[in-house]
């Protein structure tokens, strides 16, 4: 009997994935949980395992497709089902032969995949114009994006010119002469720096995916907004004291963000509500606190989860904070290490930002951005005094949180990370 795989459901709320790259061939055999592909979504990389042991005998699916959850990827013959044996291999000859006769069978009979047609479609290409790469010279998904960014032509032809339909008449003098014509192949469009194309760059599946909840979480979520300052020099002067001899005991950096995770957790504590979510007619306060935090590749941007936050000391955040990071730019990030997340703490402050307004990571209620550290003249004792100051952002959901319990919330963060100096213990 023939099995099947179909896209999982690689998050709490993805609803579909792109077929990155297939590990496997027709007639290869696997056994339980070996990676057949590779997916992306908008969340995570991830490889999808065979629930069973067989042999494959039919890929549904081509890569750079991107289909709904539940879709068949793939069948497996398992138990006795006969596979259909491997003819011996034909001469040289017969194979140029064959690949001819497919090849021009293709030709006259194209065939395009959904994703394909779909690309073409938004970009106003005609397919007939292309030459494929794919197997018989199908045009797969990559072949558009590679036309669409320069890296290919389209196929043109050039209509011959036809003859006059009757003699041109005899030149008699100089001012009868003709204009010359037109060649047939000269460009229409003169390019200059004036008229240049301008670039066209798909939508990913990833990028699509992140566009589709960032628009429902602004259309659902009535956003607010606060920001406080906080004075970090003591934190900032107790990390560079340590941070070598940090590094060098515990193989990885200490960075402020272990720092800023623990404040906040410690003060979802105290105000449990922002470590909640909106369900309709009623709100569900989570018990357990797993942070979410992006993690920014070359490609995409991904949010995995430290989970049991709470429980965790500065070292076994920033431990936690190190595996996870790694795992995002390295494309390994399991379906575990990316859901469950209650409350979200983004380091903005990474980049440079000095203030921002994060949007809410439905069916979280709040998102907190911690932005960069600078040095400011600030009034201590009536003095005027350099200190590093830092301001951190809060957006919450006014459907459940309102403004004097976040006030109270953000005092507290505060409190806590001006609290962090050399008697905080790393352990």
């Amino acid at each position: 009997m023939a099995e099947n795989i179909v896209m999982p459901q690689l998050g709490e709320s993805v609803t579909e994935g792109t077929i990155s790259k297939w590990l496997v061939n027709i007639g290869d055999q696997v056994k339980k949980y070996d990676p057949v592909c590779e997916v992306i979504t908008d969340k995570v990389n991830a490889e999808v395992p065979s629930s069973f042991s067989g042999t494959i005998s039919e890929i549904v699916v081509q890569e750079g497709e991107t289909v709904a959850v539940g879709t068949l990827l793939c069948r497996i013959a398992v138990g006795d089902q006969a596979i259909p044996p491997v003819e011996s291999k034909p001469s040289a000859a017969a194979q140029d032969q064959g690949a001819a006769e497919v090849t021009t069978q293709a030709a006259m009979n194209p065939r395009y995949s959904p994703a394909v047609l779909k690309l073409a479609q938004e970009n106003n290409l005609d397919l007939s114009r292309m030459e494929g790469s794919g197997a018989a010279g199908r045009i797969t998904r990559k072949d558009i994006l590679d036309l669409l960014q320069g890296k290919r032509q389209a196929v043109t032809t050039v209509p011959k010119a036809e003859p006059p339909s009757k003699p041109s008449q005899p030149i008699q003098s100089a001012g009868d002469i003709p204009k010359p014509s037109v060649p047939v192949d000269t460009p229409s469009v003169v390019h200059s720096p004036f008229n240049q194309a301008d670039d066209t760059i798909p939508v990913t599946a990833i990028r699509k995916t992140i566009a589709e909840r960032m628009v429902k979480s602004k259309q659902e979520i009535p956003h607010a907004w606060l920001m406080v300052e906080c004075d970090v020099t003591n934190l900032v002067r107790y990390r560079d004291r340590i941070k070598e001899e940090f590094k060098q005991k515990e193989g990885i950096h200490l960075t402020y963000l272990p720092f800023f995770i623990k404040s906040v957790v410690e003060a979802l504590k105290e105000f449990p509500t922002l470590n909640s979510q909106w369900a309709g007619d009623h709100m569900i306060v989570k018990k357990a606190v797993h942070i979410s935090m992006a993690v920014a590749t070359d490609q995409a941007l991904f949010v995995p989860v430290i989970k049991n936050a709470d429980q965790k000391s500065i070292f076994g955040l920033a431990k936690a904070i190190d595996e996870l990071v790694k795992k995002a730019r390295e494309g390994k990030l399991a379906l575990e290490d990316i859901t469950g997340g209650t409350f979200t703490v983004n380091n903005t402050g990474s980049f440079g930002s000095v203030l921002s307004a994060p949007i809410i990571n439905p069916p979280q209620v709040a998102i907190l951005t911690v932005e960069a550290i600078v040095k400011r003249p600030i009034v201590v004792d009536n003095m005027i005094a350099v200190r590093d100051m830092m301001n951190i952002c809060l957006s919450l959901d006014h459907r459940v949180l309102d403004g004097l319990v976040c006030g109270r919330f953000l005092k507290r963060v505060k409190q806590n990370i001006e609290g962090c100096g050399t008697e905080t213990g790393l352990y």
